[in-house]
């Protein structure tokens, strides 16, 4: 059985000031290194064997803290990258719906049919976020490995492990930022062991301190 643990990345410029970034290379804030830097002790008593991130630098940051704790290299992966937001990208949240009404309207209600405009569509975005994983898991099997990629990334991802239509995605939770998922998989078979694990976070959680997740609306 291998084990994926999937990290996604700590508290970035976009979630705080709110703006969209999917392919923007955005820093971590300075909460977001405080939040990755409660990984190491998460991952003390749990033996990592590899570790993967997306090659954005907010990723490759979560996941090179854990990594150098374990004495192993971070290889990246450009399709472990969040959404390609097209036109969206570093376009603050509150004028998505004025700048790009249909395309955020299928953000809110219909993600099934979504494409940015000058982007991606949301049906490939899941399929390669899908494929990423399945192809790391192929390369380690019966081993523990560290996956640090981005929160739509990751509700897609288990969408399709529970079988859930990308239809109904609006409605399944966002995780934390530096919060822990993670799958089990043996075969053709995943399962989901643990999903967002944010109990290390506590006083510096994202979530704790924003209030548009309750509804579900946002992500990166």
């Amino acid at each position: 059985m291998t084990t994926l643990y999937i990290v996604r990345h700590g508290e970035a410029r976009g979630n705080v000031e709110r703006n969209f970034h999917g392919w923007y290379d955005s820093d971590l804030t300075e909460n977001g290194r405080a939040q990755i830097s409660r990984l190491p002790a998460y991952f003390k008593d749990i033996h990592i064997d590899a570790a993967y991130s997306s090659d954005l630098k907010r990723t490759r940051e979560t996941a090179e803290i854990v990594a150098k704790e374990k004495g192993i290299a971070v290889e990246t992966r450009a399709d472990l990258r969040e959404i390609h937001g097209g036109d969206w990208e570093d376009v603050p949240w509150d004028d998505l719906p004025v700048r790009f009404p249909e395309s955020y309207g299928n953000w809110l209600q219909r993600p099934h049919l979504l494409e940015m405009p000058h982007g991606e569509r949301m049906t490939a975005f899941q399929d390669r976020i899908y494929q990423a994983v399945l192809d790391i898991a192929k390369k380690h099997k019966d081993e523990n490995v560290l996956v640090a990629t981005h929160g739509t990334a990751i509700k897609v991802l288990l969408c399709r492990v529970r079988g859930i239509p990308l239809a109904a995605m609006p409605g399944e939770k966002w995780c934390d930022n530096a919060s822990v998922t993670v799958l089990e998989i043996c075969g053709d078979r995943i399962k989901v062991k643990v999903d967002g694990d944010n109990s290390h976070l506590m006083d510096i959680s994202t979530l704790a301190k924003q209030k548009w997740w309750r509804g579900g609306k946002d992500g990166e």
